[in-house]
Formats: structure tokens, C-alpha cells, sequence
């Protein structure tokens, strides 16, 4: 078989397994096999051509299929929505650098200008393929192409000639069978539904869609056997930019910020550190202190970062002197940052004393802890002149923010802290999320040391999640969970038939055993 041939039926049926798994089929399971799929079909092709991909390239196959078990692990929104873009990210770096495999040396520019160049690819590179293999010299001679090409018409009629006899010979035994099994007659039906005509705009939409994927798929396929292995790596012998900025000018605006910084932070000192009586004195209560806070810390750490690689990468530097000024900056600038955000660390956890925890809460404790660790490893890099690997340390920063999520398990983390806190447990917004919070709920409802009014509420939270969790289970295979399937049975496994559940057009609430009420629809919780 000819590799081009291999190439076009591997992108055909990508392209047709992207439809079996995804049409009519809600999330779960299918996109980690799609993935699997593509990843097996790319290598399938590579191993035809003889070619052998770099081992680094091959450390990038561990988050891809990390972050594609995370996908149908776990439903909170934003974590299935960092592994599914990261997936993506990795397998279009995959694409790039498979046969070069110099990622790791990536500058920010490189994964710029190679998504583009991979995106180019999938556009026009089919195209491209075809049209060269059509201009190709023929291997063969006109009277041997004549040959064979009489050949091909030959067999092509002897198979349509037994298409043809075998077609009433099926139909005949295929009714006396449905005659004597009426489930075997079920599926016949549906097997005979598929040709109806009033479905032919959905074949054509869902034919079109095969063609766009397959095509899609191919153009990243050649990308990666044709122009993976040729890494010229961006700025690495010149600068793209080359610096302009005088050191005077920089140290001025740096020595600026870190003054700044020292300013807030002996305040932060004075009046956060120094407990509720100061800030009581000017006017404000120690909640309201803590929420105006820590949101704008973490912007100006943000920020901050952002300053310090764009000055690095701007400012003349001339002799050791002026680089240990830059470098002694930046350290400054860190370590008032990392003050600042264990200061925002502190305001957010005396909120969720007050209020409890809530995603948004959550994904900002992780956020924190990776921006330190990155603003630290900056700082550290460019001490060395090691600047070219920021770009990795940030990608690798980003990966394990989204892996510390799907580990962390937002969803449960949340039940298991709202449960444990003391003061009103609001139900309603513990139902608003995930099928990933029912087993610590589950395991909440069970524990003996609580109390029984909470018990009950966790029991209400249970009973207005349940129906959810079931209906969600009546899915089709491409839509198996694992999430869903745990919920299941954690719900399964307890006793809630006390709890009584009044729906209707105005009113949505449990009555648990003891005769409250709790609402089960969420409320506004920022």
C-alpha cells in the first residue's frame, strides 16, 4: 500500500471516529479515545515513512494523555477546560517538534510563529500534498498505467457484480431472522432507518464534517513528517528585538515599582498583620478589609511579572555591574511581591472563614501558589542568562496549575471545607455544582461526628442532586463519565428516603427528616 494511501485513509477515519464518538454524544469518554485515536494515527503514519520521532518529543505524550483522562474524571467547568486547551497545546507542539524534538528550548516567538506555521498547515498543505503527487514523474510507463488501470475497472465490476447477488440473498435470510427474534428485528429497523431520505441533510452535514476533520488532521499529520525536523529556533544566535532600552531608564522604572511595594508592604505589616483592632480604627471591619483585597494583589503580582520579562528583554545591560543592579531589582521587586501574596493568601482565607469557599476562591489559592513559583524561577533564570527558558517555565507553571485542579478536585475540596467550617451551610450552592462534589458529600453524610442538623442539610444537598446524577447515567457509551459513574454510586450506597422532594412550577426544595426546608436552587456566590 502506497503511503500517501495511508496517510488519506488514517485522516478518513479519524475523521469518521470523530463523528461515531461525538455526534449526538454529550462529553465524556470519547474525546480521551479521539485522542488516543490521533495520537496512534499520527505515529501509524510516521512509522510508514520510516521515520523515528526524538525522544523529548515523546515527553509530551504524558500530559496529553493526562490531561485527556482528566476530561471524563472530572466535570468542574474550568478544569475540564484547562485539560481539553492543553491536550490541544500539546498535541499541536507534539506536531511541530516531533522528529526535532528542540521544544524545550522554545522561546515564547517559537510557539508563536509555529502555531501559525502549524495552522497554515492544516489550511494548505493537503492541497499541496496532492497537487506535487500529481505533478510526480510516473513510475511506470503509459501502456503499463493503461494495464493496470483496466485492471482496477475489472475488479471494481466483479465487486459491484457481487454486491449485487449477495443483496436480495441477505435480505431474505435477514427477514426470516428478524421473524424469529424481534430484538435482532429492532436493530434491522434501525440499521433500515439510516436510509431514509428525510435524514439526507443530516448525512451531508455529518459527511461534510468528516471531510473538514479528516482534512484538518491530515494537514497537521504532514505537517509533522514534513516539516517537524527543521527547528530553527527564533532568536537564539540574535535577538528578534534587539535591546534598546538604556539601563538608567529601567532601573528608574523598576527602583520606582519596588519602592512602591515596600510603601504597601509596611502598611500591609502595620495594619493586616497587625490584627482586626487597627484596621477597626480606620473605619473598616476585617472582612471588608480582606475581600477588597485580594483579587487586585494577585492582578499586580500578574503584572508585575509581566514588567520584569518585558524590561529583560529590552534593556541594555553593559558589564557585571549593571547586571547585578537588574537582577538585584528584580529580586527586590519578588520578594515584596511574595509578602503581597501571602498577604492576599491571608485576606482570602479570613473571607472563607466568614463565607466559605467557592471555585472562583479556589482557583485563586492554586493561581497564587504557581505565580510565586514562576515569579521566583524568573528571577532565577535571568540571574543565570538563562532568559530563553522562561517560556518552558511558564508552560510548565500553566501545566501545573491545571493538573493541581484536576488533582485537587475543586468540587469536592469545596464540599469537604464547607462542611467542616463552621456557621450556615448553603446548601443550594453545594447542588450547583459538579457530580465530582457527590462523593465527598456522600462521604460527609456518613460521617458520624456531625452533627445532625448539618448531616440533614448535606442529606437535602444529596436529594436535590440526585435526579441529575441518575438521568446523566441513561447515556450512550461515548458518554461514559467516570465523575458521573462515582456520583452514582455514592448515591446509591445511602439511605435518603426520609428526605421528601417538592418540585413544581415555583417551588424546588427537600424537606428533610426533622421538617426543614432547603432550597435547592443555587444562589448568586462570588
Amino acid at each position: 500500500m502506497k503511503r500517501s494511501t495511508v496517510l488519506w485513509i488514517t485522516a478518513l477515519v479519524l475523521g469518521w471516529s470523530f463523528d461515531f464518538l461525538f455526534w449526538e454524544h454529550i462529553p465524556g469518554i470519547n474525546f480521551a479515545i479521539f485522542v488516543v485515536l490521533c495520537l496512534g494515527g499520527g505515529f501509524l503514519v510516521l512509522g510508514m515513512e520510516g521515520l523515528k520521532p526524538a525522544w523529548k518529543a515523546f515527553l509530551l505524550v504524558v500530559p496529553i494523555l493526562f490531561f485527556a483522562a482528566v476530561t471524563f474524571n472530572r466535570q468542574e467547568p474550568l478544569t475540564v477546560f484547562l485539560a481539553v486547551v492543553f491536550v490541544l497545546l500539546m498535541m499541536g507542539t507534539l506536531s511541530v517538534t516531533v522528529l526535532g524534538g528542540r521544544w524545550l528550548l522554545y522561546s515564547l516567538s517559537d510557539y508563536v510563529a509555529r502555531t501559525f506555521q502549524l495552522i497554515g498547515s492544516m489550511i494548505a498543505r493537503p492541497i499541496i500534498f496532492l497537487v506535487e503527487k500529481q505533478a510526480a514523474p510516473a513510475e511506470v510507463d503509459p501502456a503499463g498505467r493503461k494495464a493496470a488501470s483496466r485492471l482496477a475497472w475489472k475488479r471494481l465490476g466483479a465487486v459491484l457484480g457481487g454486491l449485487l447477488l449477495a443483496l436480495p440473498v441477505v435480505a431474505i435470510f435477514a427477514s426470516l431472522l428478524a421473524s424469529a427474534d424481534l430484538i435482532f428485528a429492532d436493530r434491522l429497523g434501525d440499521f433500515i432507518d439510516l436510509f431514509r431520505l428525510e435524514r439526507l441533510p443530516e448525512y451531508i452535514l455529518r459527511g461534510f464534517l468528516i471531510a473538514v476533520i479528516a482534512y484538518l488532521l491530515a494537514g497537521s499529520i504532514l505537517h509533522a513528517v514534513q516539516k517537524s525536523r527543521d527547528e530553527k529556533l527564533l532568536g537564539l544566535d540574535k535577538p528578534l528585538v534587539p535591546p534598546f532600552l538604556g539601563f538608567t531608564q529601567a532601573a528608574i522604572v523598576l527602583g520606582a515599582v519596588v519602592a512602591l511595594f515596600a510603601v504597601f508592604v509596611t502598611i500591609q505589616f502595620q495594619y493586616f498583620f497587625g490584627g482586626q483592632a487597627n484596621i477597626n480604627l480606620e473605619g473598616y471591619t476585617y472582612a471588608e478589609y480582606a475581600r477588597r483585597g485580594f483579587g487586585e494583589l494577585v492582578a499586580v503580582a500578574f503584572f508585575s511579572l509581566v514588567l520584569f520579562l518585558g524590561l529583560s528583554g529590552i534593556v541594555r545591560r553593559e558589564g557585571r555591574a549593571q547586571r547585578g543592579a537588574f537582577s538585584g531589582l528584580g529580586i527586590a521587586m519578588v520578594t515584596l511581591i511574595g509578602v503581597m501574596l501571602v498577604s492576599a493568601f491571608q485576606r482570602l482565607l479570613l473571607y472563607e472563614a466568614a463565607y466559605g469557599f467557592s471555585r472562583l476562591r479556589a482557583y485563586t489559592h492554586v493561581f497564587m501558589i504557581w505565580l510565586g513559583i514562576v515569579l521566583a524561577v524568573v528571577v532565577v533564570l535571568d540571574l543565570l542568562h538563562r532568559e530563553r527558558q522562561v517560556a518552558l517555565s511558564v508552560l510548565l507553571a500553566s501545566i501545573g496549575f491545571a493538573a493541581s485542579l484536576a488533582l485537587l478536585n475543586v468540587d469536592g475540596f469545596i464540599v469537604r471545607q464547607n462542611v467542616a467550617r463552621t456557621g450556615e451551610l448553603d446548601v443550594a450552592y453545594l447542588v450547583s455544582l459538579s457530580d465530582d462534589a457527590v462523593p465527598a458529600l456522600g462521604d460527609a453524610y456518613r460521617d458520624p461526628d456531625l452533627s445532625r442538623g448539618r448531616r440533614e442539610a448535606v442529606g437535602a444537598a444529596l436529594v436535590c442532586m440526585r435526579d441529575g446524577v441518575l438521568e446523566d447515567d441513561e447515556q450512550d457509551w461515548q458518554s461514559f463519565h467516570l465523575s458521573n459513574w462515582r456520583a452514582e454510586q455514592a448515591l446509591q450506597s445511602l439511605d435518603l428516603d426520609d428526605y421528601e422532594l417538592v418540585m413544581d412550577r415555583e417551588a424546588y426544595f427537600v424537606i428533610t427528616p426533622s421538617g426543614e426546608e432547603y432550597d435547592c436552587w443555587d444562589t448568586y456566590y462570588d
